[in-house]
């Protein structure tokens, strides 16, 4: 039975061609996926590594929080690491040199004023030389190390997309006014921050400690070399000996440092390869449709020969293996030919995101692990021989006497009832569950009950076959007449064939249908946010929302044209055991800046020297109007704040309100997460550029207007959902394949009918209109329904985040919707294009007689 498998297989290699093909690119998905985040994460390593090669010991103060990063006091602790036990660790036995390290964020402007690199990435640090006058983290390419607090050195990234050169004047900035600086040196840097698309900037020791840290002649950390011959860890115990007695001060050898980093580059790597893989599992799962099809379509046309096969004694187990022989030896070589596709998809990717992306990934050699093979290798053939067992059970069933016919045995009433009465039990499951979700607003309810009612439809798809395509059907009789009609009966003939066709598409469909109606929901929403909630002009941050200087805030408010203004000041506090955020605002003028919705109380509970909570935060803290909470503020001092009153819940405002006059005195050098402001004559140009001016042109410093806050959601928005539709690309691609597939092989399978078709004077443009008119209906069919199930997914959806957006209802784009549709048309006309050809050109004596 296994040569008659392997016969088979290559007497169908024409028709198995696009099955083959599905499995590929699934697994060439998987493959892909693996490879290059095994790649990145071995060549992350490596250089994570070598950055630590002269740390013997590295010592951390996390209460030296640096002032640009400072949002809730915790920079507000005394200094741990001073020059003075930094200088008594270099003197320690074994200890070569002991370095002092300061680090923050720092904007560097281009010739135009704009920021250069990634907001996010904006490294600024202190050039610590040694004997030699280089600093050993960041090897110089030309020039010389900043020596006072007019000079500053680049990485030669950042230089050249500057435009800059040493002895040019750069604009630098922190979370305050530009400083004009003369560069000196460009450096070489291993940073994968700076490597990714960031920038960095190095100043002078003590520039770095005003610039960072909340106390003068402090560092955040210091790395220690040691002589050579020294054991790492009996260093580490001696720099224990030396360190301060701080909770927040922590040493460990640089070898286990770098272990914790791997780790953490271990874990961003998996969540990025479990995150792909998912998608990379729904091209899979589009797969498993066209090969249940594929298998159920050839055992169909086949029958007289199975039938032949246990008429000479070959019994029902052996027709199994044999049909399960047959997909295993698909699977293994489609899942080889994945393997090795996605090892070039690998090594393109990488190319292209060094390349014409800019990301500057670390070079490393392509890792193809073992387990990557024996994982793509597995998986392809497991879910080819999966999809085949329940064709390879109908085939056993075949009797003997079926060699007396030929053709496909057609599903009887029982089955197709059975099948209906399951799919409408599990739909019904699916929608109680979306239901129940969405009144809880349970995600986890939200997503069972919507894998259930996708299944639940797919079991009940032959059924809605029939009423559906009934929709389209007197559009193409009328419009094409014959080749119409027959279109419309050749997709209904066969239900489950179109329904396993039709489903592959809908899957597809029903994800990417939902992600749009939630993207253009949330968007939505936003606008209506930014509308009413928001009655600022102008929202002023940091661009990589970091924190703006304290004295930011009074700048603007003196700045012409500027009516009112509010800062926000987000500080951590203790409650009892709990710790929480309160958002510090000016009483006075929060009130024209921005909408207090107020439920219970008082509007003017602010100017009364009481708090504001918002309603998920009373009733989390359970309170009301007149309560007091205890708290203890950054420094360690405690009050107590009276609820003046109970707001509705906002995505702009925090969940506490709180006089910033209450909180400021207790969170000394603690930042601005925003400004608010509102102009004499509204949002105009003028303005905008006063505020620029005010805050010293600083490149980092964003100055947004409503209608750029608007614009900046839907973008974000934008772009995930484009990264979401590429992802999901691959299992549409999947889709049209078996479409192709069913096509072809239905072509096949008719080829005396079409001949007959021919005989009787339908002509060959009328041949190849039915096959494309049916492969439309199909496409359709699925398309519908998957944009039925993706909006009812999303709406489901929604529920569970009016809780983060208030006002959320569910928006259902037309445009986008309608486009879906014609797409999936056009890939239905697009699939039926080579079938339809081969149709046309049938020989019609060579098509009638055969069987």
């Amino acid at each position: 039975m296994y040569r008659t498998a392997l016969r088979n297989v290559l007497a169908h290699k024409g028709r198995l061609l696009m099955t083959a093909l599905a499995i590929m690119l699934g697994t060439a998905f998987v493959a892909g996926t693996m490879v290059f985040t095994d790649t990145l994460g071995s060549a992350l390593k490596s250089q994570n590594a070598r950055s630590f090669t002269d740390v013997a010991v590295a010592v951390t103060d996390d209460g030296a929080v640096s002032r640009s990063y400072d949002r809730g006091g915790r920079g507000s602790t005394g200094p741990a690491l001073t020059e003075e036990v930094r200088s008594r660790i270099a003197q320690l036995p074994g200890a070569a040199d002991a370095r002092g390290v300061v680090s923050g964020f720092a904007g560097i402007a281009d010739r135009k004023g704009n920021l250069i690199g990634d907001g996010f990435s904006t490294t600024g640090t202190n050039y610590v030389p040694g004997a030699d006058g280089t600093d050993s983290r960041y090897p110089l390419v030309e020039g010389r190390g900043p020596r006072s607090a007019s000079e500053v050195a680049l990485d030669t990234h950042t230089a050249r997309k500057g435009g800059f050169g040493v002895g040019d004047t750069v604009r630098v900035a922190v979370n305050g006014p530009v400083m004009e600086l003369r560069l000196t040196g460009l450096l070489d840097t291993r940073d994968p921050r700076v490597q990714a698309g960031g920038s960095l900037a190095a100043f002078d020791t003590a520039t770095a400690q005003r610039l960072y840290l909340t106390h003068p002649g402090q560092f955040d950390a210091i790395d220690v070399k040691a002589k050579p011959g020294t054991d790492d860890r009996q260093l580490l115990a001696l720099v224990r000996q030396a360190l301060p007695k701080a909770d927040a001060v922590t040493a460990k050898t640089g070898a286990d440092l770098a272990a914790e980093q791997d780790k953490a580059i271990a874990e961003t790597t998996k969540g990025l390869s479990q995150a792909l893989l998912v998608f990379a599992g729904i091209s899979l799962f589009v797969g498993i449709f066209i090969i249940a099809n594929t298998f159920t379509m050839l055992i169909a046309q086949r029958t007289r020969e199975i039938a032949l096969l246990r008429a000479v004694g070959a019994g029902r187990r052996q027709i199994t293996r044999s049909v399960l022989a047959e997909a295993l030896l698909i699977g293994t070589v489609a899942s080889a030919g994945g393997l090795v596709t996605g090892t070039g998809i690998a090594v393109g990717l990488k190319a292209l995101v060094n390349g014409p992306l800019d990301a500057n990934l670390p070079d490393g050699p392509l890792v193809l692990a073992p387990t990557t093979v024996l994982i793509t290798l597995g998986v392809g053939v497991a879910v080819t021989v999966m999809a085949a067992w329940l064709p390879a059970r109908r085939a056993a069933r075949i009797a003997p006497v079926a060699a007396m016919g030929s053709g496909e045995q057609p599903a009887t009433q029982k089955s197709l009832l059975v099948r209906n009465l399951i799919g409408g039990v599990i739909g019904l499951l699916g929608a109680a569950g979306l239901l129940l979700g969405a009144a809880t607003k349970s995600t986890s309810a939200v997503g069972a009950g919507a894998g259930a009612l996708l299944v639940g439809v797919f079991v009940l798809t032959p059924l809605l076959s029939r009423p559906l395509i009934a929709l389209f059907s007197p559009l193409l009789q009328r419009l094409y007449g014959m080749p119409g009609k027959l279109a419309r009966e050749n997709a209904l003939r066969n239900p489950r064939r179109t329904a396993a066709t039709a489903s592959a598409l809908t899957i597809g469909v029903t994800l990417i249908t939902a992600l749009t109606v939630v993207g253009a929901s949330v968007n939505r929403a936003v606008d209506r946010a930014a509308d009413v909630d928001d009655r600022a002009d102008y929202t002023v941050t940091m661009a990589n929302y970091s924190v703006l200087s304290p004295e930011v805030g009074a700048q603007i408010a003196k700045a012409p044209g500027v009516a009112a203004s509010s800062v926000e000041r987000t500080v951590e506090v203790e409650v009892g055991q709990e710790t929480t955020w309160v958002t510090g605002v000016d009483a006075a003028t929060i009130g024209e800046v921005a909408t207090l919705a107020v439920k219970e109380g008082s509007p003017d509970a602010l100017r009364q020297g009481k708090v504001l909570v918002s309603a998920g935060y009373a009733g989390y803290w359970h309170l009301r109007p007149g309560d007091t909470v205890e708290v203890r503020y950054p420094d360690g001092a405690t009050g107590t704040l009276t609820v003046g009153g109970v707001l509705e819940n906002s995505a702009s405002l925090g969940g506490m309100l709180v006089p910033d006059s209450l909180v400021a005195p207790h969170a000394p050098g603690v930042g601005l997460s925003k400004v608010l402001v509102k102009g004499a004559n509204g949002a105009d140009a003028g303005l905008k550029q006063a505020i620029k001016d005010a805050t010293g042109g600083n490149p980092l410093i964003a100055v947004k207007g409503r209608a750029d806050l608007k614009a900046e959601s839907r973008e974000m928005v934008t772009a995930v959902l484009n990264i979401m539709y590429g992802l999901l690309g691959m299992s549409v691609v999947v889709a049209v394949l078996g479409v192709v597939n069913t096509m072809a092989m239905s072509v096949f399978e008719r080829r005396r009918e079409i001949g007959m078709l021919r005989a009787i004077g339908l002509d060959r443009r009328g041949i190849g209109r039915m096959v494309r008119l049916e492969s439309l209906l199909i496409a359709l069919f699925g398309a519908v329904i998957g944009v039925l199930l993706g909006t009812v997914v999303a709406w489901a959806g929604n529920r569970t985040l009016t809780s983060s957006f208030k006002d959320l209802t569910t928006v259902v784009p037309p445009v986008r919707i309608l486009l879906f549709l014609v797409l999936a048309a056009v890939i239905g006309l697009l699939a039926a294009a080579w079938p339809s050809r081969r149709a046309a050109r049938l020989n019609v004596l060579d098509a009638i007689k055969s069987e």
